[in-house]
C-alpha cells in the first residue's frame, strides 16, 4: 500500500516538474530596450551593455530576457514602440539618446528607466538632481555637449589656418540642437572661428549638406553628437573622404573607419555602466536611489592615415596626448 502511494506521489511530482519549469521561465524578468537606430549600427554598444548586465549577474536568455524596439531612424515611431514595451509590462526600460529618454519619460512614470544621454539630465528635465534623481529615472551622462569646445580646439590644431568650420546638426533631435549650437557658437567665438550651420535629418539631407560643403569649401567639418549621425557614420566618413574635408567626430567608431579625429567619452564604457545599473534595478534597487553616473573616461583618437591623405601633419603635442593613433 505504501509502495503504491509512493509511486503515485512520485508520478504526480514528475508531472508537475514541466509546469514548474514553465512557471519559472514565465517569471524571468524582461528588459525593454528602446533605441532610435537599427541594431546593426550599435552592435558593439549592445555587446558592452550585455557585459554590464553580466557583471550584475544577468545573462540574456538564461535569467533575463530583452525585448528590443528599434525605430530604424524613424523617431516619430518612438512613442508607439515605448507603448509596446509598457504593454509587455517590462521590469525596466533601457534607452540611449537624449530624445529617446524624453519619450520614455512621457510614456511612463512608474516603470524604472535607465538612460544614456549626452546632455545634462537635470536640464533635460529627466531627474531632479544628479546625486538624487528622484522619480523612476537614472542612468549615464557622457558629456557630449560639454566637450564641444575641446573637440573644436583639437580640430583647429589638426588643421592649421582654419578660419571657417561647417557644423552638422540634426534639427529633428530638438533636445540637443539648441545646446549644441550655443556651445559651438561660444567656442568658435573664443577661438576667432566662423561657423556655418548645416542641417541634416535624413540620408538625402546628409548628401545635400556635403554638396554645400563641396561648393563653399569650409576649412573643416564639426559633426555634432547625435544618435542619427552615429548610425550614418559610414556615409559621413565616405563623403568627408570624397570631398577631402577634415572632419571631427564625437565617437571613436567614426575615426576607426576613416574619420580624421574624435574626442569624447568612452561610449562602450557608458553602455557597460548602463547594463550594470539595469541589473541593480532588477535586483530591487530603486532608480531614485541610484545617482546619475557621469562619464570619467575620455579619449582622443586620431587617424594618421587619413591625416596624411588630407596632406596634414599631426602635431607632436596631439600625438603625445592621443589615446590612440590609427596608422
Amino acid at each position: 500500500m505504501r509502495r503504491r502511494e509512493f509511486i503515485k506521489v512520485l508520478g504526480g511530482a514528475a508531472a508537475a516538474w514541466p509546469l514548474a519549469a514553465h512557471a519559472q521561465q514565465g517569471t524571468m524578468p524582461v528588459i525593454g530596450f528602446l533605441d532610435s537606430r537599427s541594431p546593426d549600427s550599435i552592435s558593439e554598444r549592445l555587446r558592452a551593455y550585455r557585459q554590464g548586465l553580466k557583471e550584475a549577474g544577468y545573462v540574456e536568455g538564461e535569467n533575463v530576457a530583452i525585448a528590443y524596439r528599434f525605430a530604424e531612424n524613424q523617431i516619430d515611431r518612438l512613442p508607439e514602440l515605448a507603448a509596446e514595451l509598457i504593454g509587455r509590462q517590462v521590469a525596466v526600460i533601457a534607452t540611449a539618446g537624449d530624445d529617446v529618454a524624453l519619450v520614455a519619460k512621457v510614456a511612463t512614470r512608474t516603470i524604472p528607466i535607465v538612460f544614456i544621454v549626452s546632455q545634462d539630465p537635470v536640464k533635460l528635465g529627466l531627474v531632479a538632481s544628479v546625486a538624487r534623481p528622484g522619480g523612476n529615472m537614472t542612468g549615464i551622462n557622457f558629456f557630449g555637449g560639454e566637450l564641444v569646445a575641446k573637440r573644436l580646439e583639437i580640430l583647429r590644431e589638426l588643421v592649421p589656418g582654419t578660419a571657417r568650420v561647417a557644423v552638422l546638426i540634426n534639427p529633428a533631435y530638438a533636445a540637443s540642437v539648441e545646446t549644441t549650437l550655443r556651445d559651438v557658437a561660444e567656442a568658435a567665438r573664443a577661438m576667432g572661428l566662423q561657423i556655418q550651420v548645416l542641417n541634416a535629418s535624413t540620408s538625402r539631407e546628409i548628401d545635400a549638406a556635403f554638396a554645400t560643403i563641396g561648393r563653399e569649401r569650409p576649412d573643416a567639418l564639426f559633426v555634432s553628437t547625435d544618435t542619427f549621425f552615429t548610425s550614418r557614420r559610414v556615409q559621413l566618413v565616405n563623403l568627408a573622404t570624397r570631398h577631402a574635408i577634415p572632419a571631427g567626430f564625437p565617437n571613436r567608431e567614426s575615426t576607426e573607419i576613416g574619420g580624421l579625429m574624435s574626442y569624447g567619452a568612452n561610449i562602450g564604457d557608458a553602455w557597460r555602466q548602463s547594463g550594470a545599473y539595469t541589473g541593480r534595478i532588477l535586483k530591487g534597487v530603486k532608480p531614485a536611489d541610484l545617482p546619475v553616473l557621469q562619464a570619467s573616461k575620455f579619449e582622443l583618437v586620431i587617424n594618421d592615415q587619413t591625416a596624411r591623405m588630407l596632406g596634414l601633419e599631426v602635431p607632436p603635442s596631439l600625438l603625445a596626448t592621443a589615446d590612440e593613433v590609427i596608422e
